[in-house]
C-alpha cells in the first residue's frame, strides 16, 4: 500500500483548481499528492461560465467572452451592460489541458484513473480503496458528492440546476456573437423555474441550453423538445448539432462542512462550494480553492476551514421559496433584472457586496415571498 501526504478523491473542478494553486504557490513541493478519478479528463465534457473583470487568472483559457447580455421574460427584454465585468465561457477540455500540463511536470504529483470504492478514516490515517489498489494518506480532500446526505433530511431544501445543451451550427448568420442570453424566461414555465441560456460563439455557432431550477429531473426528450421549439422561435431553420452536454448541479444550503473532520475535508459540490441560489460553480470554486491553499499553509485542522456568511442565509431564503413555490422563480429574477443595476446584481451574486448594497438588491425582490420564507426558515432551523 502506497502512502501519500495528500490524496484527492475525485479530480473535478475543485480538486484540480486546488492542486493547481498548490503548485503555483511553491509551498507544497515536499508533499506527495495523489489524484484519483475514474474519468481521464480527455474530453470536452462540460462548459463553465462566470463573470469577472478583464484580465483575470483564467484569461488564457477563456473560449469566448461577452460584455453584453440579454435578460428576457414574458413581458421583459432588457439588454444588460456588464461593464466592468465580462461574461466568460471556459470549455472543460481547455481547463483540463491547462491543469494537467502544469501538474504533469511535478514529480510529487500522481494522477491515476481509478474509481474510489471506499474511504475509511481512523485517528491518524485515511485508507482509500479503489477498484484496483489501496492507498493511505494523512490528509484527504474528497469531492465525490454524496447525494443521500442532503436528500435524507428535511431542514434544508434540495433543488437541482438541471439542463441539456446543444452546440449548434446554423447555415445562416442567426446569432449576435457580442451578446449572451443570460436568462430567457419566456419559455413555458409549467409550474417550475425554467429558462433558456444562449452563448453565441459566432454568427453561426452557439450553445443553446434548456435549464430548470427545480426538485425533479425531466425525461431527456422533454429538454430536447424545448430546445427544438426555441430554435424555431429564433427563426433558425437549417442547422446541425455539433455537441451535446447535460448535467445536474445540486442547489442546497445543507451544511456539508459539518461532515469535515480534522483530516478529511469535503470540497466542490460535496463541500457546498456550489453557489446554492444559482448553481454557479466556477467562480465559487476559484475563491474557495484559493482560501483552502492559504489555509493549508497555516492550519492543520480541517474543521476550522469553513465560515458561514450572510450570503448563506440569503441563498437559504431563495431556496426555501423555490422549494415551496417553484413557479415564481421567473417573477423573482425578473424583478431583480427589470430595473436593477446589472453590476450590483453580479457583485451581490459574487458575495462581494456591503450590507447597504445587499439591501438595494433585496428591495428589488417581491416582498411577501421573502417575508414568508424568513419566518418559515427560522422556524425550521430552530427545530
Amino acid at each position: 500500500m502506497k502512502n501519500f501526504d495528500y490524496i484527492f478523491t475525485g479530480a473535478g473542478l475543485s480538486a484540480l483548481m486546488t492542486v493547481y494553486k498548490m503548485v503555483l504557490s511553491g509551498k507544497f513541493n515536499d508533499k506527495s499528492i495523489l489524484l484519483l478519478d475514474e474519468n481521464p479528463k480527455k474530453t470536452n465534457d462540460r462548459t463553465w461560465c462566470f463573470w469577472e473583470e478583464p484580465n483575470g487568472s483564467w484569461e488564457t483559457i477563456i473560449h469566448k467572452k461577452w460584455h453584453s447580455a440579454l435578460f428576457a421574460a414574458e413581458n421583459i427584454r432588457r439588454d444588460l451592460d456588464l461593464k466592468p465585468y465580462q461574461y466568460n465561457m471556459v470549455r472543460g477540455l481547455d481547463f483540463y489541458n491547462l491543469i494537467f500540463d502544469v501538474i504533469s511536470k511535478q514529480e510529487n504529483i500522481t494522477f491515476l484513473t481509478q474509481k474510489v470504492i471506499e474511504i475509511e478514516e481512523s485517528e491518524n490515517i485515511i485508507l482509500i480503496q479503489t477498484n484496483s489498489e489501496s492507498f493511505s494518506c494523512s490528509k484527504l480532500f474528497n469531492s465525490i458528492y454524496n447525494k443521500q446526505k442532503a436528500a435524507n433530511q428535511t431542514k434544508y431544501p434540495v433543488l437541482q440546476q438541471h439542463f441539456i445543451g446543444w452546440f449548434i451550427k446554423s447555415e445562416q448568420a442567426d446569432f449576435n456573437p457580442e451578446q449572451a442570453t443570460f436568462m430567457d424566461f419566456s419559455v413555458a414555465q409549467r409550474g417550475n423555474t425554467r429558462f433558456m441560456y444562449v452563448l453565441p460563439a459566432s454568427q453561426t455557432e452557439a450553445l443553446i441550453e434548456y435549464t430548470l431550477f427545480s426538485k425533479n429531473l425531466l425525461p431527456k426528450q422533454e429538454y430536447e423538445t424545448e430546445i427544438q421549439k426555441y430554435i424555431q422561435k429564433l427563426g433558425i431553420s437549417a442547422y446541425e448539432i455539433i455537441e451535446k452536454e447535460q448535467g445536474s448541479i445540486p442547489m442546497t444550503c445543507y451544511p456539508f462542512w459539518k461532515l469535515n473532520t480534522k483530516n478529511v475535508i469535503n470540497i466542490g459540490s460535496a463541500g457546498g462550494w456550489t453557489k446554492a441560489s444559482t448553481g454557479y460553480t466556477f467562480k465559487n470554486s476559484d475563491k474557495k480553492s484559493a482560501e483552502l491553499v492559504a489555509f493549508l499553509q497555516r492550519e492543520n485542522d480541517f474543521t476550522k476551514f469553513y465560515k458561514k456568511t450572510k450570503f448563506w442565509f440569503y441563498d437559504l431564503l431563495l431556496l426555501d421559496i423555490l422549494d415551496r413555490k417553484n413557479e415564481i422563480g421567473s417573477t423573482i429574477f425578473s424583478s431583480l433584472f427589470k430595473k436593477g443595476s446589472p453590476t450590483l446584481i453580479f457583485k451581490f451574486l459574487d458575495e462581494e457586496t456591503s450590507f447597504l448594497e445587499d439591501i438595494q438588491v433585496i428591495l428589488k425582490c417581491p416582498k411577501m415571498p421573502f417575508i414568508q420564507a424568513l419566518f418559515h426558515t427560522i422556524f425550521k432551523i430552530k427545530k
